[in-house]
């Protein structure tokens, strides 16, 4: 049953089960309160020359109950109408960066899975209804669209692109025990859990990383699905810099490394200067065994210090290390509280059809 609680002159605040959502004037409460079965998500930024043809792809292959939204990060060569005109609901996100759209689309958008994918027109649609498939069936928090392992070394035209992909695919993994198969793909599918609980902190085109790791750092099941990728159509401008976004991407691993592996950072950190300590304190103790004498007094100072800073460093990750694993404990709980509130979507969902 859905209650009216609150009412003015632009509409009112009902609630369907525990869940409250202001509704306005001549809008229809089933539709307000109606869960999509899959959302997919486009953020957009001058890809007029595409956006039609993706949006008619993928309305081709959803479940009923489906919405695709088109998020317009300040196009100038009128992506969003385009889009609208093809199908699709499009919304505003006027703060520049990939991240920044990703940010806004998570927070807004209640749906059953997600699809996340470019809008041009790289990421054929067919492979979309498997990756579905995998969150809603067998339960897979993120669906890694992966083009490294099929015709992606060959449609791309960008060879700087080609070795980013590689490096950062192997540091990943290396790094952080993971198998991802392509870590900087556009095309993906997520649970309503991962959306819900993902804390968006790049800007730009290092968003991809930051949810790979996020993901192998929380324990959320990951799967991989070989896409065939192609390049882009002639006439369409890829956003992404070789250079300054390779090094953008190269820093969040760095960061995150720090960020996720405190004690595995700081005790390499800790080694070398318990090492570089040793090196120097080493002949200072060889001429004092030899002469009783310690001529080298600033090279002992020096030797002091590297032992300082080894001990704080490996002290520094060992209470980081702590730290972390009461973050995990807490996105436990939170994982707990998103599930609660994902039923209540659900019954409000049942509710609202009744």
């Amino acid at each position: 049953m859905i209650a009216v609680k609150d009412r003015n002159e632009n509409g009112c605040c009902v609630m369907a089960g525990n869940v409250y959502m202001w509704i306005e004037n001549n809008t229809d409460k089933k539709e307000c309160f109606r869960m999509d079965m899959v959302a997919v998500l486009i953020p957009c930024y001058n890809e007029a020359k595409t956006i039609e043809k993706v949006v008619k792809d993928y309305l081709k292959v959803l479940p009923e109950n489906s919405k695709i939204y088109v998020y317009d990060n300040n196009s100038s060569d009128g992506t969003g109408e385009i889009a609208e005109k093809a199908g699709a609901i499009v919304r505003k996100e006027y703060q520049q960066g990939r991240g920044n759209v990703i940010r806004r689309m998570f927070r807004e958008i209640d749906a059953k899975c997600y699809v996340m994918v470019d809008g041009d027109d790289t990421y054929p649609a067919e492979y979309a209804p498997e990756m579905i498939d995998r969150v809603l069936n067998k339960k897979k928090d993120m669906v890694v669209g992966d083009r490294l392992s099929s015709t992606y070394f060959t449609e791309n035209k960008r060879p700087f692109h080609n070795f980013g992909n590689s490096l950062v695919r192997k540091s990943i993994n290396l790094l952080f025990e993971s198998d991802i198969k392509d870590i900087m793909t556009g095309y993906r599918a997520f649970s309503y859990q991962f959306v819900k609980s993902f804390p968006v902190l790049s800007k730009g085109f290092e968003i991809e990383t930051e949810m790979s790791i996020h993901a192998v750092d929380k324990n959320m099941a990951i799967d991989n699905v070989v896409i065939n990728y192609r390049d882009r159509p002639e006439g369409s401008v890829s956003k992404l810099s070789t250079y300054s976004d390779g090094f953008k991407v190269l820093n969040t691993i760095f960061r995150l490394f720090r960020t996720y592996k405190p004690m595995v950072f700081f005790g390499i950190l800790a080694a070398v200067l318990a090492v570089l300590s040793g090196a120097f304190f080493t002949p200072v103790l060889i001429h004092y065994l030899y002469t009783g004498m310690v001529p080298e007094f600033p090279t002992l100072i020096v030797s002091g210090f590297a032992a300082i800073a080894a001990i704080q460093s490996f002290f520094a990750g060992l209470v980081l290390q702590t730290m972390l694993q009461k973050n995990h404990q807490d996105f436990e709980m939170v994982l707990v509280q998103n599930e609660n509130h994902y039923k209540e979507l659900l019954q409000a969902d049942a509710h609202s059809e009744n």
